[in-house]
């Protein structure tokens, strides 16, 4: 199932993506779920971001050849960090330079979306606790990340979190290939069977630290070949089974 939000007749609705038609649904797509007679041609409709996560949980340094790109050691347990929900936008939206003088790179990520509450779950069980996945775009601003030593500042302005386009529930997280293009060009082309952490590992390990709340995201990191966006560029994270997320970089006019 493709779940995504949506904006029609000045209302926000969550519907199910089937082909180039979207069929409006009630409920919680975190349980009842009950399709509607109302449906929409794709092209008439505006996109949202699939969620408005109340926590964004992200993971560093997830990829071994990403490892090896930065010429960092494997990590023996998943490195935590928060990202302020504030930065989601969906497809289409612009991506807003905050400091367009530093260098700000995409990260290319599969995000997991937490459908029922977590709490020190063991790995056997953890991908019970999942809605489903989306894209992620993990915009980064090095400089303030290396400056901080820490990085919740250089990943949480306004706009620094792209996800979409919808939400799948019936695909293998861990059998997934992502691809980044920046202007029609590739940069990142790899696959989650490179992760050091699976998804289910992630949510276990995530859920013995905090609790997890329906609609609250994990990022699962990034794999090799970030690089820096500019003014103009079209930035565009695909999955193989979710789709493509697509967003344009404007510097932000202060």
């Amino acid at each position: 199932m493709r779940f995504v939000r949506f904006y029609e007749n000045a209302s926000v609705s969550y519907g199910i993506l089937e082909g180039d038609e979207v069929i409006q649904v009630e409920g919680s797509i975190y349980g009842d779920t009950r399709l509607t007679d109302r449906r929409y041609p794709l092209s008439a409709v505006k996109l949202l971001a699939p969620i408005t996560p109340g926590k964004i949980v992200a993971i560093g340094l997830n990829y071994k050849k990403h490892a090896e790109e930065v010429n960092k050691p494997l990590p023996e347990e998943p490195m935590m960090f928060l990202v302020s929900p504030t930065a989601v936008i969906g497809p289409d939206e612009p991506i807003l330079l905050v400091n367009p003088e530093n260098r700000t790179e995409h990260e290319g990520e599969l995000a997991i979306v937490i459908g029922k509450q977590a709490t020190d779950v063991p790995v056997q069980d953890a991908l019970k606790y999942v809605c489903g996945y989306t894209n992620c775009n993990d915009i980064s601003d090095r400089l303030l990340q290396r400056k901080d030593g820490q990085f919740t500042r250089a990943k949480s302005f306004a706009t620094y979190k792209p996800l979409g386009p919808a939400i799948v529930t019936d695909i293998n997280p861990d059998d997934l290939a992502i691809r980044v293009r920046v202007n029609g060009e590739i940069r990142q082309d790899s696959h989650t069977s490179d992760m050091i952490f699976n998804t289910a590992e992630l949510v276990s390990f995530v859920s013995k630290v905090m609790t997890l709340d329906p609609g609250d995201v994990i990022i699962t990191g990034t794999p090799s070949g970030v690089s820096p966006l500019h003014d103009g560029d079209i930035v565009e994270v695909e999955i193989d089974g979710i789709g493509c997320l697509k967003n344009a970089v404007r510097n932000k006019i202060t």
